[in-house]
């Protein structure tokens, strides 16, 4: 079985670095390794390191955006069996869209999640309030939330964003990234079990289908008896199909470069 872990964040927000970091001392030095990166990303200091590794491999890929979630508009594993794979999704594309695509594709490449990680750009949440919302969708399906460009930002600001999700008991770990220096325990980080809101990838969990008629004179049950749980919030669309949970666009709020 092919054990994929999921990386959303912003451009440059150091995800790259993250993963060489969890593939050195998260996995033994014969377990293969496999990167997938969007080739919409930038070139990243990082690329180089990692393509020195031995056991590693780098391949790029390209989101095609649907109406409706397709498999097909994500990469093919062709050789990656026993691999662990690292995959970064498309930083410069619709974040949900992509996580809601990525369930069905696990299921047609005969792979499994392992986990979801989100890295939290400090300095850009903390300059753009507006972006709130769209941290904390994406860490509504984060296992792992990691903290990174941290210097600058007030401490303030930090313990304030962490305490928003802690005080709602939110299960995800949150790392805070130090600029220099390895990630603390990257097995403990590696490890599968499932520390997330979203129950979306949850094996055997089925959803309730809006509109889907029932019989009358069925005994209503509760959710805990039916096993059949609410629609992900931030896939509901309404009937123009815009999703009702409408997030800013993100790379309006990215620095200015060149």
């Amino acid at each position: 079985m092919i054990s994929v872990y999921f990386i959303i964040g912003t451009p440059g927000s150091g995800r790259r670095g993250i993963v060489r970091d969890l593939i050195a001392n998260g996995l033994d030095e014969k377990d293969r390794a496999l990167v997938l990166v969007a080739d919409s990303e930038a070139t990243d200091p990082t690329d180089a390191k990692l393509a020195l590794m031995p056991n590693v491999e780098i391949r790029r890929w390209h989101w095609t955006p649907a109406e409706t979630p397709e498999p097909a508009a994500l990469p093919p594993l062709e050789g990656a069996d026993g691999a662990t794979v690292f995959y970064l999704a498309d930083s410069h594309a619709n974040t949900i869209d992509q996580i809601e695509a990525l369930k069905p594709w696990l299921e047609q490449q005969g792979a499994e999640l392992a986990r979801i990680f989100c890295t939290v750009d400090c300095q850009l949440a903390e300059k753009q309030p507006i972006l709130t919302q769209w941290f904390a969708a994406c860490i509504h399906f984060a296992d792992v939330v990691f903290l990174t460009k941290r210097e600058g930002v007030a401490n303030k600001w930090l313990s304030d964003f962490i305490k928003a999700f802690t005080d709602q008991y939110f299960p995800c770990y949150f790392i805070q990234v130090k600029s220099r220096g390895d990630l603390a325990n990257p097995p403990v980080l590696l490890d599968p079990t499932p520390r997330r809101v979203s129950q979306y990838f949850e094996e055997g969990e089925v959803y309730e289908i809006e509109g889907l008629e029932t019989d009358d004179d069925e005994e209503e049950l509760d959710e805990d008896d039916t096993g059949i749980l609410p629609p992900e919030p931030y896939f509901i669309r309404d009937r123009s199909g815009r999703r009702e949970k409408e997030l800013p666009d993100v790379t309006k709020y990215l620095p200015a470069t060149g």
